[in-house]
């Protein structure tokens, strides 16, 4: 019996065996949740990426196993520190395809190796939770069952892919971004197996920017009670720039400032001569993103005056903002027509969440980037699957990709071929 009346003899026989490996798929993912790959876990990271290799060798090609690029932080101190990031994947399948396509997907999750959250649970029939289950490993699972139902398609030969699975997407992809990018200039679209913005399946479509920022504010130390007139009281300054700049919360439409933390300071008895800021802006539009940036150097230069001190303001935009531009838009459309013809309503929405899918779009790729499973509760340990979804998802990927091969969906972004 086919799938539904919507799909073709081709499409039907590719997709329907997705059906039968749904007990499979979750028992993948629950093997997958089981094995702690927090951000900062390499040893972690590291099972993870030895279970990953094989599933992935099984489309057709050894994939390659790539050291995450150097990575630095401002420690307590103020010092430049390296951090290190685990391993990244990318495979790569006929890369002479005339039609090229990126799918990404990130091994870590937001759970260190000393959270108690470690073991995934039923929580009820066909809910599972669990650590990733949702974000993203189910998302790993529907990707590799997509292209596998894809391989098996008459239309396999006219569409080459590179899938890129990295260590550090929960905290910025500063490792992998550089190779983010090299995939990204091959390929005309992007897909990306996050978890649905909504357990019904609603995707994310335009996503804000997000920047993260450490101001150090540098003092002069004096005791507090002989000469305190002498010092230069970081922490106050530090102290003055946070609130300054949490004020410019909503100064833009839908921009935000997080005051995270301060750092600094010691004994009462002295004027402290060190203190950082870390904070955080979320944003719409690029023209936001130059904006904030000059006003939080402007507050540094303005504040560090005010106290007779230096702010220096070191970080950056990690995730550009990603607008629904015209390409992603006909991508959009054409996800819904391939969920129509399943049987699955499709629709999206804006949200003030960031991935992958901005570096992307950034590139210019037409990016989807919540083609995982419907779950919820993500980043928390009440995180979610819904089980069904795995398959669902599977197929929706399967359709899209056998439509981009064989030409009915069009070419789309400014790097198609």
């Amino acid at each position: 019996m086919p799938l539904t009346d919507a799909l073709s003899r081709d499409e039907d026989a590719a997709l329907a065996p997705i059906a039968g490996q749904s007990e499979a798929m979750v028992e993948t993912v629950i093997g997958w949740s089981r094995i702690n790959s927090g951000s900062a876990n390499l040893e972690g990271l590291a099972r993870m990426t030895e279970a990953l290799t094989p599933a992935l060798a099984r489309l057709g090609a050894e994939p390659e196993r790539l050291e995450a690029a150097p990575v630095e932080t401002i420690d307590s101190q103020a010092r430049l520190a390296p951090l290190r990031r685990g391993d990244n994947l990318r495979l790569t399948i006929r890369p002479e395809a005339p039609r090229q396509v990126l799918l990404v997907g990130h091994m870590d999750t937001v759970f260190p190796a000393d959270d108690p959250f470690q073991s995934p649970r039923w929580r009820e029939p066909g809910v599972l939770n669990g650590p990733g289950v949702a974000d993203m490993k189910g998302g790993i699972a529907v990707m590799l069952a997509a292209l596998a139902a894809f391989e098996a398609s008459p239309w396999a030969d006219r569409l080459g892919y590179q899938v890129v699975i990295n260590a550090d997407e929960e905290v910025s992809s500063l490792g992998s971004a550089p190779l983010l990018a090299d995939a990204a200039a091959r390929a005309e679209l992007g897909l990306v197996f996050e978890p649905a913005a909504t357990p019904d399946g609603v995707l994310s479509g335009a996503r804000k920017g997000l920047a993260a920022f450490t101001l150090v504010a540098r003092g002069v130390s004096a005791h507090a009670g002989r000469n305190p007139e002498a010092g230069r009281n970081a922490v106050v300054a530090a102290a003055d720039f946070a609130v300054q700049a949490a004020r410019l919360s909503g100064a833009r439409e839908g921009l935000s400032v997080n005051i995270a933390r301060i750092e600094g300071g010691g004994p009462t008895n002295v004027v402290p001569d060190l203190a950082l800021c870390r904070l955080e802006s979320r944003v719409v539009t690029h023209a936001d993103r130059h904006w904030i940036e000059a006003e939080f150097s402007r507050l540094a230069a303005e504040v560090g005056a005010g106290h007779g001190l230096t702010l220096d303001l070191h970080g950056r935009f990690t995730r550009p903002p990603k607008p629904m531009d015209a390409a992603s838009l006909a991508l959009f459309e054409a996800v819904r027509r391939c969920g129509a013809d399943l049987g699955q309503a499709i629709g999206w929405q804006a949200t003030g969440g960031c991935c992958d899918g901005n570096n992307l779009a950034e590139a210019g790729l037409a990016v989807v980037d919540t083609l995982g499973v419907r779950g919820g509760a993500i980043h928390s340990r009440d995180e979610f699957l819904i089980t069904d979804s795995l398959v669902e998802r599977a197929q929706l990927t399967g359709l899209l990709l056998m439509r981009l091969a064989s030409g009915e969906i069009a070419a789309l972004g400014v790097g198609a071929q």
